[in-house]
């Protein structure tokens, strides 16, 4: 067995869901109460990949970073020694999804090798999507990016989602 370490940022605007993402996939928690994140909270899982013959043991160094105009401009800071991002937008509000080629350029201009993947989030609120599935296969194209429709809430697709970084990382 080999054991790897990776950084990996999560980057969206606020209120996307970042953080309750993490919490699902980390702790298998939901909180209904909205907290914004101040500047970064780091947060870490193990996960086993199997690779050709072989099994890694991936430990993601997951850095939730704030996704406020107020940390623009450090955020360059944190996210060098990134291996990748999940880039977060909110099927509810679409302006987010504009927000995620300028995080992705941002990783991208530090560390050209960074591995990207996008969580459309929010997928239980059927009612209220205002993004559709071709909006978001485009964005995630035009990233070269593999998506997840994810929930936090339910769970849907988070432990998915957080895997497929996790085995181009371990690759």
């Amino acid at each position: 067995m080999i054991s790897i370490a990776k950084k990996v940022c999560l980057l969206g605007d606020l209120a996307v869901g970042k953080t309750s993402l993490v919490s699902r996939f980390v702790y298998n928690l939901f909180d209904d109460k909205y907290v914004s994140t101040i500047g970064v909270k780091v947060s870490r899982k193990t996960v086993i990949i199997p690779r050709a013959g072989d099994i890694v043991e991936l430990t993601m160094m997951l850095w939730n970073l704030a996704g406020n105009e107020e940390f623009d401009r450090v955020r360059a800071s944190y996210l060098r020694g990134a291996a990748g991002a999940v880039l977060v937008c909110d099927l509810t509000r679409p302006e987010t999804l504009d927000s995620l080629q300028v995080y992705a350029d941002d990783l991208l201009s530090i560390n050209p090798n960074a591995r990207l993947a996008l969580a459309a989030n929010k997928r239980d609120l059927t009612d209220q999507q205002r993004l559709t599935q071709e909006q978001i296969e485009a964005i995630a194209a035009s990233l070269d990016a593999p998506y997840h429709l994810t929930s936090a809430k339910t769970g849907d697709e988070v432990e998915m989602h957080f895997r497929h970084p996790g085995q181009l990382l371990a690759a």
